[in-house]
């Protein structure tokens, strides 16, 4: 195309005077290379600017700017220039440019739209920050191609203004996705033209929060009903979001959860269910060929209004419970050759790829699309742990990593007392900020199939826009510096303050993020390294009471090394039980006099983690005849808590060995312990 110059000048003449910097630059994310003086370009009023670019990026460039500073004019020439070359020197990333500032101004260079879009938002964090941009180069790109954040709109509904909101807040960090998980059993939140009992119903229930929801029948009501919580998107409202993101650079991309969180779908339409009841599936039937008419007309829908490469499918816990007896089901089994139900799910994610890849689209899937057998063309996001998505890269495919122990927003950022209710865990900024999405094993062939990094925000537990956002901001800007910036231009200490600058411009744009500058931080105990009789003894697991895989910490060292766990089961500190539950034996090597024997324990009722109902300690010189020391019996009581608590023994007798044994009160429930103290 034809390129032109396009000539405004906007709200800020540049002065041309100097001073020193105040602060290192103070942005987020940090670039990739900054060569600074000590010196700063002001732009104060009515400052000239040019683009040099093709028509439709002078007019969308030119209109973005103006929308910023509204009084702009033309002028021949600008102390702002903002230029598209063919090659910029130094950078390989179409998003990527070069800042170059000096006493004559400020002049950027990239190789397409996004790149100049990018620059402006470190230029515009520099002048809120700094007072202006630093004289010197900087060089920067992006270190992934996918730098996301997701929003579960399903449990609670997020209308159409605070997703804008939000679009502007990760714009500005230079993230450039937004994952809207749009269905789940607790609504389905965009309109289908060709569905309409889809936001009639099925985007109606009875309570306000989906714990009440949740907890009491998990009905649907109709549209218009007294006691309806919930809402929807309609086309309209997603062709306004879309259009208002693609001018920030920021791609939407949809969310149709198949085969399982489909309840709201199979009670609206039973009929696609494998035993066609309302309220008794969760499952697409998948034998059944309306269930396949069903999704095509949906994602052609889909397809029509969103305008991404790629259409998000889920494709997560499917129970898989009512195909094996389902007739239907398993006549395609007998028909496709499929061994077993994995097999069978994975049928229902090869024939949705072919149908979305013959509409010019890509499939993206939870790590669970793997079970069966990977679909040609797909793209995994893995959050079960990082394991999916480097078994995805070893196949050839690419991977988003988004691995619930770094990535999963959802959960406590601080001390969990000092929060509203969450689902549990500890994942604080520090945490999420340390993430690192090619492990340093990875061949640097493989390392390209990482496409990106996400962070999700389940809203099970955050009802309300400004839980959202507290529970958003700044862990999120944490992802986009592990998304944008290279390794070695990272630190935790530096990235926290500049945190909390974003946090106060956050505020003062009406956000509500997490006050960080006032964080508790992690449990007191987590902080305190331990010395007691049994550290570096051995430790043996009865056979019938392992410690879980998923779980093991520091495997058998883990309840001897002096080393206490954190607010989260999730920390690799804390070591997890469920089946036998626990019963070790600690060899102290010689016989000791003992005077305290405990171990603390953790409770969080909602991923079914409990205090013990019974608790044994007994010593002995043989490791063969034992005496019991204490038998605690407790009772358990079920809340939204999360809470600790001693189970243990004082007073004094001689013993080499000691035998700690812990019973869960509820079939299925998980112990969690950190250390065995012994005194």
């Amino acid at each position: 195309m034809k390129r032109t110059a396009y000539l405004l000048t906007l709200l800020l003449i540049v002065t041309g005077c100097t001073k020193e910097p105040v602060a290192p630059l103070n942005i987020i994310p940090m670039p990739q290379s900054c060569q600074l003086q000590n010196k700063i370009f002001e732009l104060s009023e009515n400052p000239q600017f040019t683009v040099s670019a093709d028509e439709n990026t002078c007019k969308s460039i030119a209109e973005y700017i103006c929308s910023l500073f509204p009084t702009a004019n033309l002028a021949a020439e600008g102390e702002l220039t903002l230029q598209i070359l063919e090659q910029v020197e130094n950078i390989t990333s179409p998003e990527g440019y070069t800042i170059k500032t000096d006493g004559n101004g400020i002049k950027i260079c990239s190789t397409s739209e996004s790149g100049l879009f990018y620059a402006l938002q470190t230029i515009l964090q520099c002048i809120d920050n700094e007072g202006g941009v630093p004289y010197g180069t900087i060089i920067d790109e992006p270190r992934f191609a996918y730098r996301g954040m997701m929003l579960d709109v399903s449990r609670h509904f997020f209308d159409k203004d605070f997703v804008i909101k939000q679009i502007d807040a990760i714009s500005r960090y230079k993230m450039n996705r937004l994952h809207l998980h749009l269905t789940d059993a607790a609504g389905w939140r965009i309109e289908i033209k060709k569905y309409p009992r889809l936001t009639q119903f099925a985007a109606w229930r009875h309570a306000e929060t989906w714990k009440e929801w949740w907890n009491s029948g998990r009905k649907y009501v109709d549209e218009g009903s007294a006691e309806a919580y919930g809402g929807y998107y309609t086309q309209d409202d997603i062709r306004e979001i879309v259009a208002y993101a693609a001018k920030r650079h920021v791609t939407i991309v949809p969310e149709i959860e198949m085969p399982a969180h489909s309840e709201e779908v199979l009670t609206a339409y039973p009929e696609l269910s494998c035993t066609h009841e309302p309220y008794k599936q969760a499952d697409f039937c998948i034998g059944n060929e309306k269930t396949f008419e069903f999704l095509e007309n949906v994602l052609s829908e889909i397809i029509e209004l969103f305008p991404s490469e790629y259409i998000h499918i889920g494709g997560d816990e499917a129970e898989k419970k009512s195909w094996p007896t389902c007739p239907l089901c398993q006549k395609r089994m007998r028909e496709e050759g499929l061994k077993d139900v994995d097999e069978l799910q994975s049928y229902l994610i090869h024939r949705i790829e072919r149908f979305v890849n013959s509409k010019g689209r890509q499939i993206i899937g939870w790590d669970e699309i793997l079970d069966g057998g990977l679909a040609p063309n797909a793209t995994i996001m893995s959050w079960r742990g990082t394991e999916g998505g480097l078994t995805a890269v070893a196949a050839g495919h690419k991977a988003i990593m988004s691995p619930g122990t770094f990535c999963y927003l959802d959960q406590y950022q601080d001390a969990p007392h000092t929060l509203p209710e969450a689902i549990g865990g500890y994942l604080p900024l520090k945490k999420v900020y340390s993430y690192n999405p090619v492990p340093e094993e990875m061949s640097s062939e493989n390392a390209k199939l990482i496409y990106g990094v996400q962070g999700n925000l389940w809203a099970e537990y955050i009802p309300t826009p400004e839980h959202m956002e507290m529970m958003a901001y700044p862990r999120i800007l944490a992802i986009a510096e592990v998304g944008w910036s290279q390794p070695e231009v990272k630190c935790y200490d530096n990235f926290r303050n500049r945190a909390i600058t974003a946090v106060e411009y956050l505020q003062k744009k009406g956000y509500n993020p997490f006050d960080l500058a006032n964080e508790t931080g992690n449990r007191p105990e987590a902080d305190e390294q331990l010395q007691h009789l049994a550290i570096g003894k051995k430790v043996t697991y009865n056979e019938n009471a392992p410690y879980h895989e998923s779980y093991a910490a520091s495997k058998e060292t883990t309840l001897v090394d002096g080393i206490r766990g954190g607010w989260n089961n999730n920390d690799g500190i804390w070591q997890g039980f469920v089946k036998g539950g626990i019963d070790v034996v600690i060899d102290l090597d010689k016989e000791e006099t003992i005077t305290f024997i405990g171990a603390d324990f953790m409770q969080i009722c909602n991923p079914w983690i409990f205090m013990p109902c019974d608790v044994i300690i007994s010593v002995s010189n043989d490791n063969k005849e034992y005496t019991q020391l204490t038998h605690i019996k407790h009772e358990v009581i079920k809340d939204d808590a999360l809470t600790f608590k001693n189970f243990g023994w004082q007073g004094e007798t001689k013993a080499r060995y000691i035998r700690y044994e812990a019973k869960s009160s509820c079939e299925g429930g998980w112990l969690f312990t950190d250390e065995i103290v012994v005194k």
